[in-house]
Formats: C-alpha cells, structure tokens, sequence
C-alpha cells in the first residue's frame, strides 16, 4: 500500500502551482540566496578577527603601565618590525630600540605590541618588564613559583618585551639568566622587543658587549633590528 504522505504532499504542491499560475507566477524561477554571514555577523573572517583583537587589546593593556596606555609605534623601522610578528613571528627576530634616556623607546616598544595586537593574532601573549624586575623575579626566592619556573615562562611566552636592559650591573647571574633567556628565544623564533640606553657598539665608552657579554651580544647580532631613537630627553619637556 503506497504511504500517503507523498501523495498529499505532491497534491499541496499542485495546489500552489496552479494558484500562483492563476496569478501569473506560475513561470517564476528562485534566484540564489545570498546567506553568506556579512563581517559584522559570526563565520565571517572579518568578525572574528575583530573578536581576537578585542581580546587581545585588552591584555594588551593588563600588561601595560598606566603611562604608555596610549602608546601607538610611530618609527617606521618599529612598525615595519611589528608587520612581520603579524604576518610570521618567527621571523620577525629581535627589535632592539636604543638611544638616551627619554626620547621614547618604551613609548615605541609598547605601540609596536599595540599594533600586533590590534590586527588579531591567532594567539596574543606577551610578557613586558624592566630589565631590573626581571631579574628580582628569577633570583632565588623572588617568585612564589621558584625562579626555573619564571626562566622558562620567560622563554616560551609568544611575545616578550625587556625594558632598560643594560641597567644593571654585570654578574655571573644576570648574564647566565639573561643568555639563557635570549638564546632559547634565538633558537626557537621567537619575537623579543629590546630597549636600552647602551648602544650596540661604542668605541667612545660602555657599551652593551661590556655589559652584558659576548655570548649575548654574539646572539642580539644575528637576528635584531637595531634602532636608533634620538631626539631630547621628552620627561623634561613634560616636567
């Protein structure tokens, strides 16, 4: 016994057709159907790249200090830099931003993270510290979490920036943590921002091989991006 159910429906689809010909529609043919989500509606890569960099900029500012919460990268050799961890961090390599005290390396060290996150990584994490606190943190007894734990938190975190480094005095510890550090990012590709008031090179006094060693130097040399930004000192214009 044949089911029923396709004959009344067949017999409902015969209704239609002849009460839309009656109206002359019986020839109309559907067009395609435009459901394709817009970029402000979810499955659009568009929108969800705005919802990553939402997050993003948002830890961002966590890591931020209150003063650099406007920071955006101006130096074009900066935000060249801050293009290639966007497109490809592991070949983006080391920004080393040097020159003397107040003339904005820090300010140009977090817009370049401004800028990375604003285009909406896949995966946004970022360390930012002083040279000085990094340093407290991994000495024995600094962390809660012992200073192994803090070393190799140091090294693996996507992105890492180290403030004033060159501060502190040469010792045994501060070039084998700081070696340690850099050369697990060297080897692994992974983006360091690096400001200090040493240069690189200079036959007229201290420099950052003096201070921090050849192993380190040796490293910072193959893969960085060394900038120099000059100008006057801009904390005592503000003062």
């Amino acid at each position: 016994m044949p089911d029923p159910k396709p004959l009344a429906s067949e017999a409902v689809m015969q209704r239609m057709r002849q009460m839309l010909e009656a109206r002359g529609l019986g020839h109309v043919t559907a067009g395609p159907i435009d459901d394709e989500p817009t970029p402000d509606e979810p499955g659009h890569p568009e929108y969800h790249r705005r919802q990553r960099a939402t997050i993003a900029v948002s830890r961002w500012k966590t890591a931020s200090p209150y003063r650099y919460q406007d920071a955006v990268a101006s130096h074009p050799e900066v935000t060249a830099w801050a293009d290639r961890v966007i497109t490809d961090p592991r070949t983006a390599g080391i920004l080393f931003l040097t020159g003397p005290l107040g003339t904005g390396k820090t300010h140009e060290a977090y817009g370049a993270l401004r800028r990375i996150a604003e285009a909406g990584p896949d995966r946004f994490e970022l360390i930012a510290v002083t040279a000085p606190d990094m340093y407290a943190l991994i000495r024995p007894g600094g962390s809660d979490r012992g200073p192994e734990y803090e070393v190799k938190r140091l090294m693996r975190i996507p992105l890492l920036l180290i403030d004033d480094l060159g501060t502190e005095k040469i010792s045994e510890f501060t070039e084998e943590a700081t070696y340690r550090i850099l050369n697990e990012r060297y080897n692994e590709c992974r983006p360091v921002i690096i400001t200090s008031n040493l240069p690189v090179a200079d036959p007229r006094g201290t420099d950052l091989h003096d201070q921090l060693g050849a192993r380190i130097t040796s490293r910072l040399a193959q893969t960085t991006t060394v900038v120099a930004i000059g100008g006057n000192d801009r904390r005592l214009g503000a003062a």
